[in-house]
C-alpha cells in the first residue's frame, strides 16, 4: 500500500506541472509586444490546456503545450516501466497513469484548477502496454483528428476519441488493469467536459476556427 501511495503522489506531483499557465505567464505578449503576464485562467474555457493557449496565443504555442503535457504522462509511465518490478506493473503504472491526469485537472499549484487531461492522457496511455498501446493509441488519435476536422468541435472529438480506448484496449485482449483504467480516464474527460457537453445540447459550444 505504501508503495502505490507513493507512486500515486509522484506521478500527481508530475502531472500537476501547469504547462499552459506558465507559458503564457513567460511568453504572452500585449499588442504592443510587451510581456503582460496573462492569466490563462482568465479568458475563453478558463482552463489551462493545449485548447485554451491556442486562443490566446495561436495554433503554434498549443502544440508545444499538447506536447509538454503528453510528456507529463510518458515521463510518469516510463518511471514506473524502469523502476516497478514486473509483477507489479500493471497496477502501479495505472495508478500512475490516474494520478498524473489528475495532477494536470487538479494541480495544488493553481488551487486544484486545471486542464482537461486530454493530451495528459494520450501521453499516459501510449506507453502504458508497449506496443499494443502504441496502435490504440495512434488510431484514436487518428479518430481524434477526423472528429475535429468533421464537426469542427475540440471538445466532441476528444470526448469520442478517449472513449474508443477502453475499446481499443478491450479488442486486444489487453491487461483488466489497462481496460479498467483507459475507461476511468475516459469518464473522467467526459466530466470534465460537462459544460461543454451543456453548450454542445443548447448549440453555443465554440467552433474550431
Amino acid at each position: 500500500m505504501r508503495t502505490i501511495i507513493l507512486w500515486a503522489a509522484a506521478a500527481y506531483l508530475i502531472g500537476s506541472f501547469p504547462t499552459g499557465y506558465v507559458i503564457t505567464k513567460l511568453f504572452h505578449r500585449d499588442e504592443n509586444g510587451k510581456r503582460d503576464y496573462l492569466d490563462i485562467r482568465s479568458i475563453g474555457s478558463g482552463a489551462i490546456g493545449a485548447t485554451n493557449v491556442g486562443r490566446a496565443m495561436g495554433f503554434g504555442w498549443a502544440r508545444f503545450t499538447a506536447i509538454v503535457d503528453m510528456l507529463k504522462g510518458a515521463f510518469a509511465l516510463l518511471l514506473a516501466v524502469h523502476l516497478v518490478p514486473a509483477e507489479e506493473q500493471n497496477l502501479i503504472m495505472s495508478v500512475a497513469a490516474l494520478a498524473v491526469v489528475i495532477g494536470h485537472n487538479y494541480p495544488v499549484w493553481l488551487g486544484f484548477k486545471g486542464g482537461k487531461g486530454i493530451a495528459t492522457t494520450y501521453g499516459t496511455l501510449f506507453f502504458i502496454w508497449p506496443y499494443n498501446s502504441f496502435a490504440v493509441v495512434l488510431l484514436c488519435g487518428a479518430l481524434w483528428y477526423v472528429i475535429m476536422k468533421t464537426t469542427r468541435y475540440v471538445s466532441v472529438a476528444s470526448m469520442l476519441s478517449l472513449c474508443a480506448m477502453p475499446v481499443g484496449f478491450a479488442m486486444l485482449s489487453a491487461p483488466k488493469e489497462f481496460i479498467i483504467i483507459s475507461a476511468i480516464l475516459a469518464a473522467l474527460c467526459v466530466f470534465r467536459h460537462r459544460t461543454n457537453i451543456v453548450r454542445l445540447i443548447h448549440g453555443n459550444e465554440n467552433r474550431l476556427k
